[in-house]
């Protein structure tokens, strides 16, 4: 219901420092954020070049900052962990501020969709020679929450890349204390 949504979002800015959502942010029949922003504030952008976490809006209303993160619950965690908390920790004073992020090499074919950031979970670890290695937890839809569930970090694959092999160098999110 939009006008429930409205008033959902209305309120929670006179009551918090940030405004924070999940799902409603995509183009389905009963996704109200966008509408409700504007109405209600702003939207400074709105949907991202990554996955999962495509449908992301990040925006204002009555002056405190607003994050629609989507409805799929490892897309929220890495929506959350990739713009949430790097602004939450800006906001409590924490600055210069930026998650972990290390080499690691891959022990299994990395497959990534070119022209976009992709975030696959993982688990990393040190091998027989000490060398930092990472493969994922399997199947990564963004709704199968089993992937996150067992992964100690996310894999990050920049756009540029469709395929990391085997023994190539990946970069990795550790997830320790986050999640």
């Amino acid at each position: 219901n939009e006008a429930l949504m409205i008033d959902a979002l209305e309120k929670a800015a006179e009551q918090a420092d940030v405004v924070i959502t999940s799902g409603g942010v995509s183009v389905g029949d009963a996704d109200y954020i966008k509408l409700a922003l504007d109405k209600l504030g702003q939207i400074d952008f709105w949907r991202i070049n990554m996955r999962p976490g495509r449908p992301l809006a990040f925006g204002h209303i009555s002056q405190k900052p607003f994050f629609g993160l989507p409805g799929n619950p490892v897309a929220v965690m890495v929506s959350f962990i990739n713009f949430v908390e790097p602004a939450l920790r800006k906001m409590q004073g924490e600055h210069n501020w930026t998650p972990l992020k290390v080499n690691a090499m891959a022990s299994e074919n990395l497959r990534s969709r070119q022209g976009r950031t992709e975030f696959s979970r993982g688990i990393y670890q040190l091998d027989h020679s000490g060398q930092l290695t990472v493969r994922t937890t399997g199947k990564q839809g963004s709704g199968i929450l089993r992937s996150m569930s067992e992964a100690n970090c996310l894999i990050e694959i920049s756009p540029s890349v469709d395929t990391v092999k085997v023994g190539e160098s990946v970069t990795i999110i550790p997830l320790q204390g986050r999640i």
